[in-house]
């Protein structure tokens, strides 16, 4: 007798993790660490797993997403959001982090989400790097309304930040484009955009790195 495909619903913390199975079965909380991590695979690689998922917890899912996906199981990384949506049509708030992998669980089996390759450390440290980007162009313009209300000596040391945010955001944006141009891929990328009219260097550049996939269809 063949066994039941399983669908994995992992709740991610900082200290442990809660996976769960659909059809039930599977339901234990472990550590969250290397060790961990490790005797979790070997028992997933075991069994028969349709699907494993868990939610984007603000990086925190990156370390066993990739661990798990470079063992060969199938992954995927949702929206919290999806999640809870979810646990409202169908009348299951969960209350605990347990509860919260046999919801994330159950998701995986009704809705089957998407496996979704993974981004690589090049690929990651490029989405930082625009990332802190971001960042320091808000904090320019939150400087900028700042300085049309202020006078004085703050006046200067607000227009000194100015400065110095639109330097740093100068280097961010040469480092973003040496990182571009170190990959033959995105290389090949950013040369097919720069076919296309009114698409500058930083725009063709952060394109690139919020979609990876962009150009590989």
């Amino acid at each position: 007798m063949q066994e039941a495909s399983l669908f994995i619903g992992i709740d991610i913390a900082k200290e442990t993790l809660d996976v769960a199975s659909s059809p039930a079965g599977l339901s234990r909380r472990l550590l969250h660490s290397e060790e961990a991590i490790t005797e979790l695979i070997g028992e997933l690689t075991r069994c028969p797993v349709s699907l494993v998922v868990m939610e984007a917890t603000g990086g925190l899912e990156t370390r066993l997403a990739s661990r798990m996906a470079a063992a060969g199981l199938p992954v995927a990384v949702v929206n919290p959001r999806q999640v809870r949506d979810f646990g409202k049509a169908t009348g299951k708030l969960a209350k605990t982090d347990q509860l919260d992998a046999a919801l994330i669980a159950q998701f995986a089996a009704a809705i089957r989400p998407q496996v979704r390759s993974l981004p690589d450390d090049e690929a990651r440290s490029l989405a930082a790097l625009v990332k802190r980007r971001a960042e320091l162009v808000q904090m320019r313009m939150q400087e900028k309304l700042r300085l049309t209300h202020a006078s004085g000596a703050p006046r200067a040391g607000i227009k000194e930040h100015i400065l110095w945010l639109t330097e740093r955001i100068g280097q961010l944006d040469v480092a973003i484009t040496a990182s571009v141009r170190a990959s033959s891929i995105w290389r090949t990328r950013d040369d097919l955009l720069k076919a296309i009219p009114g698409i500058g260097q930083v725009t063709r550049t952060l394109l690139i790195a919020r979609l990876p996939e962009l150009g590989a269809l």
